[in-house]
């Protein structure tokens, strides 16, 4: 099966004509704006294509009504399920943005020694001011790298590799 994303969860109902409530997993809730298609994890009936008919946000949280579910009883079974996107109809980024699920698994070199690699994304904080780069050393221990200009020299999803600048201090112990 083709690479999914999630890009949220049924929370609850909302009203008994189909509505549900979806805490977002991204952040800007008014890409879901633009979603026409969502497929939504069926359990067992494995996952099931939506039609996006109307969007507006509440809150923390977006209210969706799909094509086709129009009764509370429809659609209250999948409250804690998932909403996922393919890779292709994932939204638009700007110049050096990048999804968190491609970063994780680059392969990550200094700018001081291109030839050798200094170790791999392990994961991608958000802390708010900037995004920081969890990054296991090829020794096996872990530095966090802050994903700013000044740190950040490169990033090629398509070829797996990120070049960093430390910054004096991230590797002292």
């Amino acid at each position: 099966m083709e690479e999914l994303f999630q890009v949220g969860s049924i929370t609850q109902t909302h009203g008994i004509r189909g509505e549900v409530k979806v805490f977002p997993l991204t952040d800007d809730i008014n890409r879901f704006k633009n979603m026409k298609n969502l497929l939504l994890d069926g359990g067992k009936d494995g996952y099931i294509s939506l039609e996006v008919e109307n969007v507006r946000p509440q809150k923390n949280l977006v209210i969706l009504k799909f094509k086709g579910i129009d009764n509370i009883n429809d659609i209250e079974k999948y409250k804690g399920k998932g909403l996922y996107v393919t890779k292709d109809n994932r939204v638009d980024l700007k110049k050096d943005e990048y999804f968190i699920a491609d970063l994780i698994g680059l392969s990550v070199y200094l700018d001081t020694d291109e030839n050798t690699c200094f170790g791999t994304i392990e994961d991608v904080l958000q802390t708010g001011a900037n995004d920081v780069y969890d990054i296991k050393m090829a020794n096996g221990k872990s530095v966090l790298v802050p994903a700013i200009k000044d740190c950040v020299i490169s990033v090629d999803v398509e070829n797996n590799h990120v070049t960093l600048h430390l910054l004096p201090g991230l590797l002292e112990e």
